[in-house]
């Protein structure tokens, strides 16, 4: 699951979750730094924080290779890659005026493979959840399993 280790990689919390670490780290545990030096006698220190290109990508990274997030046009594709201990998660999406409450249910703690998708309790044939703005809100389930061919199996 490399999208998971790199995610870790970059995350601060876990450049700075013990003091020592932190010593080390010398920068804001909770903002995302551009540059984590290599050379001597800053390995391992944070620079350049607060800067938003950083934060953008690594929101990117999150929200699109891991939690497999992506919207296109009226649609929205969910495709995780999950590390495996994870049982599952939840989004909460506002599409104009609606609100799509996502869960995503890992049962059999793959890796991935979206076996099933429903959508206000009606199982959709497609690999994608279909938007529409008609201020309500909406409940779509997202089940992934062993199935050799699920929904979307790339």
């Amino acid at each position: 699951m490399q999208a998971a280790a790199l995610f870790d990689l970059l995350n601060p919390i876990f450049h700075s979750d013990s003091g020592e670490k932190a010593a080390v780290y010398r920068v804001e545990p909770y903002v995302i730094c551009a540059d984590i030096y290599s050379q001597p006698p800053y390995v391992r220190r944070g620079g350049w924080t607060w800067y938003t290109g950083s934060a953008a990508w690594m929101y990117r990274l999150g929200l699109e290779a891991i939690l497999g997030f992506k919207k296109i046009g009226n649609t929205l594709h969910i495709d995780p890659v999950l590390p495996p201990e994870w049982d599952g998660f939840e989004i909460r999406y506002q599409f104009g005026e609606s609100v799509y409450w996502i869960q995503v249910e890992n049962p059999e703690h793959v890796t991935r493979n979206v076996l099933k998708i429903s959508l206000d309790g009606k199982p959709l044939d497609i690999g994608s959840i279909p938007l529409v703005d008609d201020h309500n809100e909406h409940r779509a389930v997202v089940v992934l399993g062993n199935q050799e061919t699920g929904l979307i199996n790339v």
